[in-house]
């Protein structure tokens, strides 16, 4: 019960964080881009390599932290059925190529982002291992 507890106040954290971050950015940049999503789906996509990958590296993060951060709040930070239906309605408007541009952009940097926070998260592994002498 309490690991449903932890991974719902992670989500609740985290749609109101997605929403936040999407509308701020979104208000930046009046375009037909979708910059909003894109930018919460990359940062969830660093995000969750970065602390999963940690955790695997033995940060010994409680199993709750890591249900509560990677499940709750970045599963509902992040959203594919938003970025789905962002691109079908590009390819709708006729916005063909801007389509395109945002499936290729969010697929490969979210592929970079995601090997970027693995890389960070074993270095900082590594760096502590050196410090405790490990």
């Amino acid at each position: 019960m309490m690991n449903y507890l932890v991974v719902g106040l992670g989500g609740i954290l985290g749609s109101i964080s997605r929403y936040a971050l999407s509308s701020f950015v979104s208000g930046l940049n009046k375009t037909a881009f979708p910059y909003g999503t894109l930018s919460v789906n990359l940062i969830g996509c660093f995000l969750l390599s970065f602390i999963a990958y940690g955790s695997i590296l033995k940060w010994n993060l409680p199993k709750r932290y890591i249900l509560a951060i990677n499940t709750g709040f970045i599963g509902s930070f992040t959203t594919f059925s938003t970025f789905s239906l962002e691109a079908l309605n590009l390819i709708i408007e006729g916005k063909l190529i801007l389509a395109i541009a945002y499936v290729l952009v969010s697929v490969m940097a979210g592929l970079t982002l995601s090997w970027l926070g693995i890389y960070a998260s074993t270095k900082i592994y590594q760096k502590a291992r050196l410090r405790t002498g490990m």
